[in-house]
């Protein structure tokens, strides 16, 4: 029997990470309670990073390690570092952000990002707000939400736009190019939202928000865990041209395309080319 044998059970593997990025998410607690003067060091890409993401990174790549020896984790902070491993004859990988809105770190918004990919696909992710208590996780056809505060969980789904227009999720950070508003000149839009990390995605993923726009560079462990997550939840990743975007891409620095994730309830012909 391979030791990677729990790959043949999602839901028992999700279970497994689900408790590995609690832990990590737990681990990074202490940071958060004194952000503020917090020693943050600025890495060759340009971004930001603290003992915090250290600590959690630590922690998840022991812990895959144990679950799925065979099966090779793409690091946030290990490819800073420069170990980066060979997935080219790989059909599974881990993609890792240990420490997601770093930049925002003290605002508490931020996450703890894990994905598992096959054949360049999202298939599991799990996102941890250590500060808020909530975690998502999304796995075939199933996603939830869990709350440390309550101890429970729930399902979670996509909405159908609402009738008063759509809610968007956008970045915090100023958009001075246009292009955002470009964009989102094309739809009804009741609210925005503005907030940091993968918990974008979750909040289209829950049900509370409907379109997140990205523009700029992004890395590939930015998304990938909720790449899984909206798409467990009925929702949809694409690139601006309308194209279902895949990971793994070692040959532009796991740098991911620009992209739209929706609730799923536009037809992808209406989301092409709006970027333009």
């Amino acid at each position: 029997m391979s030791s990677d044998r729990i790959l043949e059970y999602p839901k028992a593997l999700c279970n497994q990470v689900r408790r590995l990025v609690h832990e990590a998410g737990q681990a990074t607690l202490p940071y958060y309670a004194i952000a503020e003067s917090l020693s943050i060091t600025i890495k060759e890409d340009g971004s930001p990073v603290t003992e915090a993401d250290r600590v959690a990174e630590r922690i998840i790549e022991a812990g895959l390690k144990e679950m799925t020896p065979s099966v090779p984790m793409i690091g946030e902070e290990a490819v800073a570092e420069g170990r980066i491993p060979d997935i080219a004859s790989s059909r599974y990988f881990w993609l890792v952000d240990p420490v997601d809105g770093t930049k925002g770190f003290a605002s508490g918004d931020y996450t703890v990002n894990v994905a598992l990919i096959r054949d360049g696909a999202p298939i599991m992710g799990v996102i941890y707000a250590p500060a808020h208590g909530d975690l998502y996780a999304g796995w075939g056809d199933e996603a939830i939400k869990a709350s440390d505060d309550t101890g429970t969980e729930k399902p979670i789904r996509v909405r159908p736009i609402p009738r008063e227009g759509f809610t968007i999720v956008t970045n915090r950070t100023k958009d001075y190019s246009g292009r955002l508003e470009h964009f989102l000149d094309r739809f009804k839009v009741n609210k925005t939202l503005h907030l940091g990390s993968s918990l974008k995605i979750c909040l289209i993923a829950s049900g509370k928000a409907d379109l997140y726009p990205r523009f700029g560079p992004i890395s590939e462990w930015d998304i990938a865990a909720g790449d899984a997550i909206l798409r467990s939840a009925g929702g949809s990743l694409v690139t601006m041209g309308g194209e279902t975007v895949t990971y793994g891409h070692a040959d532009k620095k796991f740098l991911s395309p620009e992209f739209v994730a929706s609730s799923g309830q536009l037809p992808v012909a209406d989301l092409l080319d709006l970027a333009e």
